[in-house]
């Protein structure tokens, strides 16, 4: 049987750190399986531990309306109709101390129209729990993907190649 460190956040076991985007950690910390940290995190510690840091303590959350996943909340604000396109934005987005989400960056969009409509179901969109760290309101960074309608699928794109 494969022996895996133990993988500790913000002082918390955990199973894994796989799903922790790298924009969220603060510090990686690569602990021995010595006597010291055997001591402190049990024989669970026997393979070493990795310890992570995140810049908060508490994520960003989103609870508004009924949903609490803002894909969801998108996907129900924007008016796009099901006979239309199939269309796709990938944004980054902050959220202030204030719970204000803030499109901070298009990594991806299909058209301009769809854009324009997620942005303003962005801007329009009731406030999320800020992130903290130490007690105290924090910004931090999110990755929205919203492709819709939902279940049609985008038109595959045609290349040319030219030898």
């Amino acid at each position: 049987m494969a022996q895996h460190p133990l993988y500790v956040v913000n002082g918390k076991v955990v199973a894994g750190i796989e799903h922790i985007p790298q924009s969220d950690i603060e510090s990686i910390e690569v602990l021995p399986a010595d006597e010291d940290t055997i001591s402190r995190w049990g024989l669970a510690a026997s393979e070493g531990v990795i310890a992570v840091r995140l810049i908060y303590d508490t994520p960003a959350s989103f609870n508004a309306a009924g949903v609490d996943n803002f894909t969801a909340y998108l996907a129900n604000s924007v008016k796009w109709d099901s006979n239309m396109p199939a269309e796709r934005a990938s944004l980054r987005i902050s959220i202030s101390e204030d719970g204000t989400a803030t499109i901070t960056e298009v990594l991806d969009s299909t058209s301009r129209q769809f854009l324009k409509r997620v942005t303003k179901a962005i801007d329009s969109s009731p406030r999320w729990q800020p992130a903290m760290r130490d007690g105290k309101a924090i910004e931090s960074l999110h990755l929205v993907n919203i492709q819709l309608p939902a279940g049609k699928e985008l038109p595959s794109e045609h290349y040319v190649i030219i030898l």
